[in-house]
């Protein structure tokens, strides 16, 4: 018998809390993120505001009767000229990779982006020697557009965990007015 496919759906206030969970894990345990401190439910409830008056999606994913994951959208720059221009951000829950979540995140994702009138949309992952996003992200079309890395001897853009990490540049063209 297959395994129940999850339910994505639009976030609401009431996933504020396993979405801080969920986001709190890699704070803590990687580099797959910069945030040295777990942003609170509260910040995650502003976000979901903030992306709403946007017009941006913020998903989850519902499996095993829980949130197992969230993603959304937020501008890549507040300069106007960067309007149809989005970064996308997904994230599983511990123990639930490797199930199609992040699949079915990023798939209803890119539609709702397009659905709110993004053109293009970039993602930034860190370089941590898993290819875990990466692979994500190519077999929905994203290609790589650039590497921001340290000069010479000098690796890494970004220092956690006493590592020095370099993040690669995603991204995949949504169509839409030329």
């Amino acid at each position: 018998m297959a395994a129940p496919q999850p339910k994505i759906r639009p976030a609401v206030p009431a996933d504020t809390e396993p979405v801080a969970a969920i986001f709190a894990h890699y704070v803590r345990t990687s580099v797959a993120t910069f945030e040295e401190i777990p942003p609170s439910a509260a910040h995650w409830r502003q976000r979901l505001d903030d992306l709403g008056r946007h017009g941006l999606p913020f998903l989850v994913a519902e499996a095993d009767g829980g949130v197992r994951g969230f993603a959304y959208a937020s501008p890549w720059r507040p300069k106007p000229a960067y309007r149809h221009t989005v970064e996308d951000t997904v994230y599983l829950s511990p123990g639930h990779t490797g199930r199609g979540l992040g699949s079915a995140l990023l798939g209803g994702l890119l539609a709702g982006c397009t659905a709110a009138g993004a053109r293009q949309v970039i993602a930034v992952i860190a370089d941590t020697g898993s290819e875990a996003s990466a692979a994500l992200h190519r077999r929905f079309g994203f290609t790589e557009a650039g590497r921001l890395a340290g000069v010479g001897r000098l690796a890494g853009v970004g220092r956690k965990h006493g590592r020095w990490i370099d993040t690669v540049l995603m991204q995949r063209d949504l169509g839409g007015e030329r």
